[in-house]
């Protein structure tokens, strides 16, 4: 069950996503739902404020108040339960349905990452995988792991043109 989860968003009252998460999470535990209901987040984000003193000082602020994010199996049953928790006041979504995060909104918010494995170098020659210039060969000239990206020169039309690619749009030749 738990490999058709996907991820939802709660709708609360404004202040309400602490006793909102903290209650999905005792319903989780008491009715044994945990491969039902895999994770409930709160997106924060930290901040540098500075008071009136002029002190810095840094907190964390919820960046999208109001909002619970919940990683489940959608029935009838979840949808009641959480619909029904004290300070829900429903889901994102039409009417009485409600719609799923795409996999690029889930990566946007940082909720789940996808982590690549980089098998090759700067200097080893690599074939694209993807993209316009798929098939193509070519020289890893930069690996950036934080930005996901890989500066790859090609030779094309009798000339050396760097690309900048994603790190899973390349592949090491044996």
């Amino acid at each position: 069950m738990a490999d058709n989860a996907k991820w939802y968003v709660a709708h609360t009252y404004s202040g309400y996503e602490n006793a909102v998460k903290a209650a999905i999470e005792k319903f989780v535990t008491n009715r044994n739902l945990q491969d039902m209901i895999l994770r409930i987040e709160i997106p924060m984000e930290k901040v540098t404020e500075v008071t009136e003193a002029g002190v810095m000082k840094e907190v964390e602020r919820k960046v999208f108040p109001g909002y619970v994010l919940i990683k489940m199996v959608m029935t009838d049953d979840t949808w009641h339960l959480i619909r029904n928790i004290r300070g829900v006041t429903g889901f994102v979504g039409s009417a009485n349905k409600a719609i799923p995060l795409t996999e690029d909104e889930v990566l946007a918010l940082g909720m789940e990452k996808h982590e690549i494995v980089v098998l090759y170098h700067v200097g080893d020659t690599v074939r694209i995988t993807d993209g316009p210039l798929a098939s193509f060969n070519g020289v890893v000239e930069d690996i950036e792991p934080e930005k996901n990206k890989v500066r790859v020169v090609v030779s094309m039309f009798g000339r050396e043109t760097p690309v900048e690619l994603e790190l899973d749009q390349v592949e090491v030749l044996i």
